[in-house]
């Protein structure tokens, strides 16, 4: 990793890789090489360096002898396993029939991936006995052991992951991965307790050491890391970091490896996608770690050196050495020790002006930071302009459309007056119109009944000198 005055820290794809050149991702804790190099190359407790070694006469050792030995450390570290599982220095057979293994294996085959409440319950079923109890008696001899060297309890775990994974030998790649990440997460949150940050190694110690030197970094600027930050043009209205530094600080509160590797993806997720807002080009792989740099400065996330270590020992190694997790991951050990050896020229410094900045002799300059805040507040105002304008705008369109409505509601109202005036003319009208007629029927009737009685006097004036005669 270097650094270059335009660009800023540089990384390049080979030292991403394992140094063994066997294209998966290596680590500096492994010392560039991946897990599966460096479990190979790394000698055990207490025995010679079979690779460098020479024999007793003087010759170097043959690759026949090396692999003999190596075979050797491998069965004696085999059958420790089964020693722990069963007591003997052979497994007891399979006692379930054919037919019962394969319907164990085709329940396992159905898993949906990410579904570790399933993968409990077939382990539970009957089928999947034999499995459970295999579980149940690592854990508790792990649990009973737990005063081992941490190293000793990594191996165990790691042969616990082979021997596991073999019994699914027959399955796709990529649903013995799904079935190992479960058991990993079951394994693990039952031993986190046990193994992480253990009293045989130093994590204690490399933890504080490091946030010490992440808190004695806190005057490292982005610019000073060439970290791209969002331009005059885009809206900010916080940090664009600070979900990534949220993220990368939740790492801490899982247990499984996979959930503290998923924060690690999460983290860097939201670094890209900073970056992206923060400029107008694709962010690249350098941006990227220096964006990475600057989380991790700001969030000095706790217990750091003790999580990575706890993920390098005891996670599944396919997440460590190839994919987006093992790019993240990589990138992260290479972010934390590129801060461990921080020094001037990395941030384009002269070491009195490092040395300064460290023993707070000096601080970013005054005038940079007043520059800045005046700049952002002129952008702030400008910003605030353009709004006040639009606001503007809308209340006069908005008292436009307000005295259309009005005019609008005059207008129904009068013409509503009006067809109630003539409604109610029409109504007076019909109502005189109906008494005119009611008086011209009664003086009719009243005429009848005058000509009714004058018909009756005639008749009775006739009949009177008639009725006198007699």
């Amino acid at each position: 990793m270097w650094t270059d005055k335009q660009r800023g820290i540089r990384v390049t794809q080979e030292e991403l890789l394992c140094k063994n050149a066997c294209g998966y991702y290596g680590n500096p804790a492994w010392q560039g090489f991946c897990s599966k190099c460096w479990r190979e190359r790394a000698r055990p407790a207490g025995a010679p360096r079979q690779d460098a070694r020479p024999s007793n006469d003087g010759t170097p050792l043959t690759f026949s002898k090396f692999e003999e030995k190596k075979n050797t450390e491998k069965s004696r570290r085999i059958n420790t396993m089964r020693r722990l599982f069963w007591g003997s220095p052979s497994p007891p057979k399979r006692q379930e029939s054919s037919e019962s293994y394969a319907n164990v294996l085709k329940a396992y085959q159905s898993l949906e991936p990410g579904d570790f409440t399933g993968f409990l319950k077939i382990l539970r079923s009957p089928p999947s006995q034999r499995m459970q109890s295999r579980c149940t008696a690592f854990l508790n001899t792990m649990e009973a052991y737990h005063d081992l060297p941490v190293q000793k309890q990594s191996d165990l775990v790691q042969d616990f992951y082979q021997s596991f994974a073999e019994y699914f030998s027959s399955f796709p790649e990529a649903q013995v991965t799904q079935i190992m990440e479960h058991v990993e997460k079951l394994i693990m949150t039952r031993l986190h307790k046990w193994v992480f940050c253990h009293d045989s190694c130093d994590d204690e110690q490399r933890d504080l050491a490091l946030q010490r030197r992440i808190r004695s970094l806190n005057w490292v600027t982005p610019q000073m890391l060439s970290v791209p930050f969002p331009d005059k043009k885009t809206t900010v209205t916080s940090d664009p970091f600070l979900p990534a530094i949220t993220a990368i600080i939740e790492m801490d509160a899982k247990r499984a490896p996979q959930d503290k590797l998923a924060c690690v993806s999460k983290c860097s997720q939201h670094v890209f996608e900073a970056l992206s807002t923060s400029n107008s080009e694709p962010a690249n792989a350098d941006d990227f770690l220096s964006g990475l740099i600057y989380v991790v400065l700001k969030a000095n996330p706790p217990r750091l050196h003790s999580n990575m270590q706890y993920v390098i020992r005891f996670g599944l190694p396919h997440s460590l050495m190839a994919g987006e997790s093992g790019y993240y991951f990589t990138n992260l050990s290479c972010a934390v020790a590129f801060i461990e050896k921080l020094d001037g020229p990395a941030l384009n410094l002269s070491p009195e002006e490092f040395e300064g900045y460290m023993l707070r002799q000096r601080a970013p300059s005054a005038g940079k930071k007043r520059q800045q805040v005046a700049s952002d507040t002129q952008h702030l105002l400008e910003e605030l302009k353009g709004r006040q304008e639009k606001l503007d705008q809308g209340v006069d369109a908005l008292n436009v459309q307000l005295q259309k409505w009005v005019q609008a509601v005059h207008s129904q109202l009068d013409e509503a007056t009006t067809q109630f005036a003539l409604a109610q003319k029409e109504i007076t009208a019909q109502a005189e119109l109906s008494q005119v007629s009611s008086y011209s029927s009664h003086d009719e009737s009243l005429q009848e009944d005058d000509k009714d009685q004058s018909l009756l006097r005639l008749t009775d004036q006739h009949a009177g000198p008639e009725d006198t005669d007699c």
